[in-house]
């Protein structure tokens, strides 16, 4: 006869993509821009203003400066290929903007408009390349000594600045823009910038909107804020420089639409990084938490769990004709697997999936039992941290109470969908037991505190035996 206890049974819920509206959203805004810039020729586009063009230019500038530290300090926290290209990339864009043509006149000598124009463009190709290299990479480590991180921290962006100047001082580039190719009164022409100015610009766009795609993305599928916001900013980004195509007046004193988008990419850069400082403060007491529950653990495996240890080992030395020294040991056992499960849950760091966590235990269970635990792990299958806990004391206390009570050698655990809901089994080759006899107030400590736990998750707990024959332990939830 089974015994079944049912809970409500919780539903999963689905991820919400918060990121692809805003990138949907970023993209429809570009394209709209871009659109009325093409096709409305009574609109004007263009507002001549140095100062303005300055302002939005630092403004830009200060916000990449500050997206590339907060992502610097990710590198250093991750160690990934993603936050160093990353940081890269938007050092870069920040020295392209703040103060360049005033260092580039300082180290040519003079004035020259073709490096106001080119070496500017050329940093922001490279750390737009960057960017979408960022993308692409993903979550990948960087597998790096120390020494090579603090090395490797920011060579691109020095790299990408030497090379634009001697692009410029080599090449002898002609002017790309200039401010001549529109009259103070008259509003930018369309498509007058140098062809090489256009295929930079345009290698630029189609950076920004490729590494749109594929940060929306990944965004979908991990809680990632940063991400959900560079997915749309890279968008704007990436139509920023397709209107700087349309009218070349990045280096000239006109502030036109393209100015405008890339000013609304970075604020959207700006509001990913607001949420990684907030992030990063509402995680201090979860890694002062952590520190503590090391600690414990610590204190429990050194002290508790070796005391435990020297009395089962003693008890082995009582007289056999009394039955204290299996009552002792039984205890024992009990209050050993609780405490390792104490220790296993505080030492924790990394959220694992509930497979390998029953895998983790079950290798531990047969060196200390000396039985065969086959499984059979559906890795797609997870849980809650409350779950896990929970239906990984249910399948210890099940196989420890097989191999004590069961004399059983070979046990299985599966962990399967049915349907809808989750289901985890563990099977044992063992001697069985009366379950009619082991309800109610009869029922042993295995059988209740299996019970309470799942009642935690909730589900519902079934167990199937006979005397002389194996049992079935089953969890759904």
């Amino acid at each position: 006869m089974p015994v079944v206890i049912t809970s409500p049974v919780g539903h999963t819920t689905r991820r919400h993509n918060a990121g692809a509206g805003l990138t949907v959203a970023g993209w429809t805004a570009g394209a709209v821009v871009t659109v009325l810039v093409l096709f409305t020729p009574d609109l004007h586009f263009g507002y001549r203003s140095e100062s303005a063009h300055l302002v939005l230019n630092s403004i830009d500038a200060c916000i990449a400066l500050i997206v590339a530290y907060l992502l610097a300090a990710r590198f250093r926290r991750g160690r990934t290929w993603r936050n160093l290209l990353l940081a890269q990339g938007f050092l870069l864009l920040a020295i392209a903007g703040l103060g360049l043509p005033e260092a580039i006149q300082q180290l040519t000598g003079h004035g020259d408009e073709r490096a106001h124009e080119w070496v500017p463009l050329t940093i922001r190709l490279v750390g737009a390349a960057a960017i979408a290299a960022a993308a692409l990479a993903d979550a990948r480590p960087a597998a790096m000594s120390a020494r090579w991180r603090s090395t490797l921290a920011w060579p691109l962006a020095l790299a990408g600045l030497l090379v634009a100047v001697f692009i410029v001082q080599l090449w002898r580039l002609p002017v790309g823009a200039g401010n001549g190719h529109a009259t103070p009164t008259a509003q930018p022409a369309l498509f007058s910038g140098h062809p090489l100015l256009t295929c930079a610009q345009g290698l630029s766009a189609l950076c920004f909107l490729a590494a749109s795609v594929k940060f929306t993305h990944q965004a979908a599928n991990r809680d990632d804020q940063l991400l959900r916001w560079l997915g749309p900013g890279c968008a704007l980004g990436g139509f920023a420089a397709i209107n700087y195509v349309l009218v070349p007046s990045l280096y000239t004193d006109w502030l036109c639409t393209g100015d405008v988008l890339r000013t609304g990419a970075y604020c959207l850069f700006l509001a990913g990084a607001a949420y990684e400082l907030q992030q990063y403060w509402r995680a201090q007491p979860h890694v002062a938490v952590l520190r503590e529950r090391r600690l414990l653990a610590g204190q429990l495996h050194d002290g508790v769990i070796q005391e435990l240890i020297y009395i089962r080992s003693v008890s082995h030395t009582l007289s056999n004709a009394s039955r204290v020294d299996t009552h002792i040991i039984d205890a024992c056992d009990r209050a050993l697997d609780d405490v390792r499960a104490a220790v296993d849950v505080l030492s924790r760091v990394v959220n694992d999936p509930l497979a390998l966590l029953l895998r983790r235990a079950a290798r531990e269970l047969e060196s200390r039992y000396l039985i065969d635990v086959k499984l059979d792990m559906d890795d797609s299958i997870d849980a809650t941290s409350t779950q896990k806990h929970a239906l990984t004391r249910i399948a210890r206390e099940a196989v420890s109470n097989a191999v004590r009570h069961g004399k059983a050698t070979q046990i299985g655990v599966s962990l399967v969908r049915e349907g809808d809901l989750q289901l985890m089994t563990i099977l044992d080759d063992g001697l069985g037991f009366d379950v009619a006899g082991a309800t109610g107030s009869n029922a042993g400590y295995g059988l209740i505190s299996m019970r309470e736990w799942a009642g935690t998750l909730p589900g519902s707990f079934e167990v199937h035996a006979e005397p002389g024959r194996n049992t079935l332990v089953s969890v759904r939830w």
